[in-house]
């Protein structure tokens, strides 16, 4: 029977992942559990011994050798200096390497070399070259799992920084650019689509623990993309003016004008960058609609014939665009491209596209920005007192405030234009002096609809 009982135990120690070896040594199990007890509640100086001890003689024993691993040594690097930190620091960069050797599926190559790259960045040990190397070579390696928003900002930081040093031209930073961009719009989507599918269960109050932790982490995760891709454009700023895109692409066109991803990009960033009115643009829209056809070259086919004023010509083209599209998150974002082109000639038609995207892609926080931004511009439009005028400040800053919510990656942009928005509305004095208070402001413009005064 103690025969029977032993062997079971051991197929369930190996059933754990635990090798035979590590089965039979009971130092490293007790260890195990007593430093895993003392990193629960952070005492990292009492369990680096045991850890040492087991991370040394069972590195494959258990994740938690590398997960409790990291903020052990992390902890001694912080305090520590001199040839003691630079000790820590290696074992920290050997046991990156090691979490892939022993547990290949529960780390990823690209998650390693971030987290060598932003440990050797934040003790000042890696150049920009270096830095740009080590997270250019992850990053085309392992694009899936290279998803830590400070790693995609610095990939992109060293190499602007590198430009300006004069080591790499224009083009490769607007190539990182795009790709950086792409990134972190692809993880942004994953994310508003749980805070899309949980608001309405957090609304009602409905929500369950786990689905409670899912938003919470689904929101904040979006937020770091969100204030990380503001970060990057700022980082680009002047390069991507009109003055030196214009002169690259010229200088690149006959060389790459088969090329149908530079060719759709470049006009992509002259769209955004409101380049339009250069003959190039016109040239290379027109080499997109030659080697690609799809629904974005007809948003761009509608911009030129709006600026030519061939605005029927423009409105059938946009809807060749949306007609063409067939994915919803796509289709939302030719939507919002058409609605900030129109909304120079007609708010309320720049509203009607603005909508549209919203119901292709209800997370789409940028339409609801721009629709603000509509109301706001419409103030003196919408009543004929000073009071009437300014209450649309309230029906602006709502629609800023939804934009935060529905993705949050938003959430500084947004609740900084709501606040603007709302600063601009009635004051409490003036609502006093017109006796407003609970009453309702209805708009005879083009906005339509109305709001309801603040009770005081």
């Amino acid at each position: 029977m103690k025969k029977k009982h032993y062997l079971t135990m051991i197929a369930i120690l190996m059933s754990m992942g635990l090798s035979m070896a590590q089965a039979q040594n009971p130092e490293c199990m007790t260890n195990l559990s007593i430093y895993a007890e003392h990193a629960k509640v952070k005492n990292y100086d009492a369990a680096y011994e045991p850890w040492k001890m087991v991370y040394e003689s069972c590195p494959d024993i258990n994740k938690a050798n590398f997960s409790y691993g990291e903020k052990i040594l992390s902890h001694k690097i912080k305090n520590s200096s001199g040839a003691d930190k630079d000790g820590y620091i290696q074992d920290l960069m050997s046991l990156y390497d090691n979490s892939l050797k022993f547990f290949p599926q529960k780390f990823s190559k690209a998650g390693v070399a971030i987290d060598k790259a932003l440990l050797s960045y934040d003790n000042k040990m890696a150049s920009n070259d270096q830095l740009y190397d080590m997270l250019g070579t992850a990053f085309q390696g392992d694009k899936k799992n290279f998803k830590n928003p400070k790693a995609l900002y610095l990939y992109f930081s060293s190499l602007v920084d590198l430009h300006g040093a004069g080591k790499k031209d224009l083009q490769e930073v607007f190539d990182v650019y795009d790709d950086v961009t792409e990134k972190v719009e692809d993880e942004n989507k994953k994310l508003t689509a749980i805070v899309t599918k949980l608001l309405p269960k957090d609304s009602l109050g409905t929500l369950t623990s786990k689905e409670k932790r899912q938003l919470r982490a689904a929101t904040t995760n979006s937020k770091s993309y969100g204030k990380i891709a503001g970060s990057i454009d700022s980082k680009l700023g002047a390069l991507a003016d009109c003055g030196n895109l214009i002169p690259l692409y010229q200088k690149s066109y006959e060389a790459k004008k088969g090329d149908v991803k530079w060719v759709k990009r470049a006009v992509g960033r002259m769209f955004s960058k409101d380049c339009t009115d250069d003959p190039l643009f016109s040239t290379m829209v027109e080499l997109q609609a030659e080697l690609d056809p799809s629904a974005d070259v007809y948003v761009y086919l509608g911009t030129l014939k709006t600026k030519s004023g061939d605005s029927k010509g423009a409105i059938a083209d946009f809807n060749k665009a949306v007609e063409l599209e067939a994915d919803s998150y796509r289709k939302s974002n030719i939507l919002y491209k058409i609605a900030t082109t129109v909304r120079r000639s007609s708010k309320s038609q720049a509203r009607s596209y603005a909508l549209k995207a919203i119901d292709a892609n209800s997370s789409n926080g940028k339409a609801y920005l721009l629709i603000a931004n509509l109301y706001a511009g419409s103030a003196n439009a919408c009543g004929t007192t000073a009071f009437e005028k300014r209450a649309i400040y309230w029906k602006a800053a709502d629609m800023a405030r939804k934009a935060g919510r529905v993705d949050p990656s938003l959430s500084g942009r947004a609740n900084q234009s709501a606040a603007s928005y709302a600063a601009k509305a009635p004051t409490k004095e003036m609502i006093f002096s017109a006796a407003m208070a609970g009453k309702t402001v209805t708009f005879k413009c083009w906005v339509g609809g109305s709001v309801k005064v603040p009770n005081l």
